[in-house]
């Protein structure tokens, strides 16, 4: 057999080399066949044929490459001795190569990539910035399809010089402006983006990046995002999903992502529009910041937790300032009994501006309250209390918002005996006449006052 392996072999670069060609890219699918191959020189003449065949043996040649180098530690050093990058870059770099070509050629180079630093450096070195030029195979697998197993292995350097660098920069820009349009994404740019943005503190980068291109960035950003793009509320919402999906993916989230995120989120709740109801598309970030502040990592207990620092930057306040000027929940509002008092009080309150934003408020500040007797204390001094009680209802435009109140009452009231107390001393005093009630002909009447404190208790340990 290793006869007949060597006598193929050296076929290869003979004008019957077709069939023997076939022969090595089927032996090479296996462990086994790589380990045997290691020694007959294969890899080296598949090299030679990529680097001068322009005939139909290319695309074999590249497959064999490929395999090769998948997962065989002997093939990976050898490509990068054998000057494989320069060999691969004259197929991809030159003249515009048919997308199949691109794609296992790119393959081959992930491949490569995955043997260790010194092969990673020396792909990027080759490729870098010239991946950005490559035509893109399927659209989205290039140019970042290669560059995603580069990078996979922990590059600060390299991620440095992706994203603050003019050359590299436009490169993931471009790749985030081509997934969003084709709608498309894939497990690398989920990991890659996750890396870049949330472990790292590239994600103002690549969200003023994706800015509209008119945007003048000498001016306030307050006023410079007068508007988000459709591909900055592609970003945040897929780093919502990772956040949601895979927290235990997620090693650490950066200050500056977080900080970032709080940013977004004050700068939208200025510009959204709150008058018209679930019809604003602006990326709030709510989502993002649910996610952040409920996120926990047991290896990380020495750093300070992301929620405690969005806390320090004025992040409850900001969350009870826009639910203090909703108007309430819908279930209260068909309770008030004193309707032209609630239409004059109404006018100013503002309506929800997509549908759930009123629960994601609460479930950010449950997730704030868990834990935090400071978060408690600070609920309890800005005589906030009621506002939260009044969240512990269903209300159709916020699904869940019940649950996240309930929630939110919970962590409030845990081990603190103050809030306990001043929770008991609230009353109803008015009774619960909604239309619902009257259409079925029933009228409720108050007997007597009934605290808040009896009906919470009824509703969270029943």
């Amino acid at each position: 057999m290793a006869m007949e392996n060597d006598r193929r072999t050296a076929g290869v670069e003979e004008e019957e080399g077709d069939e023997a060609l076939e022969f090595l890219i089927e032996a090479s699918r296996t462990p086994g066949g790589r380990a045997r191959l290691a020694s007959t020189g294969a890899l080296a003449v598949a090299l030679r044929r990529v680097a001068s065949d322009t005939s139909s043996a290319l695309l074999p040649s590249l497959r064999l490459v490929r395999n090769l180098c998948a997962g065989d530690a002997v093939h990976q050093d050898a490509f990068v001795e054998l000057g494989g990058p320069d060999r691969i870059a004259s197929v991809l770099l030159s003249t515009p190569p048919a997308s199949d070509v691109a794609r296992v050629a790119l393959q081959a180079i992930g491949n490569v990539a995955c043997g260790g630093e010194a092969q990673r450096s020396a792909v990027w070195a080759r490729f870098f910035p010239a991946f950005g030029s490559v035509p893109g195979p399927g659209g989205l697998r290039s140019p970042l399809h290669g560059f995603g197993y580069v990078l996979f292995f922990r590059g600060h350097r390299r991620l440095a010089e992706l994203c603050e660098t003019k050359t590299g920069l436009p490169i993931i820009l471009e790749i985030v402006t081509t997934a969003c349009r084709a709608g498309h994404q894939e497990e690398w740019l989920d990991w890659l983006l996750c890396k870049v943005c949330i472990e790292e503190a590239y994600l103002s980068h690549l969200f003023q990046g994706l800015a509209s291109p008119s945007t003048d960035n000498s001016i306030d950003a307050q006023c410079r995002y007068s508007f988000f793009t459709r591909e900055q509320a592609f970003l945040l919402g897929m780093l919502s999903e990772y956040l949601s999906n895979r927290p235990k993916d997620v090693s650490m989230i950066s200050s500056p992502c977080a900080l970032e995120v709080l940013k977004v989120v004050d700068i939208a709740s200025a510009i959204v529009d709150f008058s018209s109801r679930g019809s604003s598309d602006v990326p709030t970030g709510f989502l993002q910041l649910m996610h952040i502040c409920a996120w926990e990592n047991d290896i990380a207990h020495a750093t300070e937790a992301p929620v405690d620092l969005l806390l320090s930057a004025g992040l409850l306040q900001l969350l009870l300032r826009l639910l203090g000027e909703l108007e309430p929940p819908a279930i209260i509002r068909k309770s008030m009994t004193n309707a032209d008092h609630f239409i004059q009080s109404s006018m100013a309150l503002k309506v929800c501006p997509y549908k759930g934003f009123r629960r994601d408020l609460v479930s950010i500040i449950g997730n704030c309250l868990h834990g935090r007797k400071q978060v408690q204390e600070d609920i309890r001094q800005q005589n906030a209390i009621p506002l939260l009680l009044q969240q512990c209802v269903v209300d159709e435009d916020n699904p869940l918002l019940r649950e996240w109140g309930l929630w939110s009452m919970r962590n409030l009231l845990e081990g603190n005996a103050e809030n306990q107390h001043e929770v008991a001393q609230l009353q109803l005093q008015e009774p619960v006449n909604t239309p619902e009630i009257a259409g079925i002909g029933l009228r409720h009447e108050n007997a007597q006052l009934v605290t808040y404190s009896n009906l919470f208790t009824d509703m969270i340990y029943k």
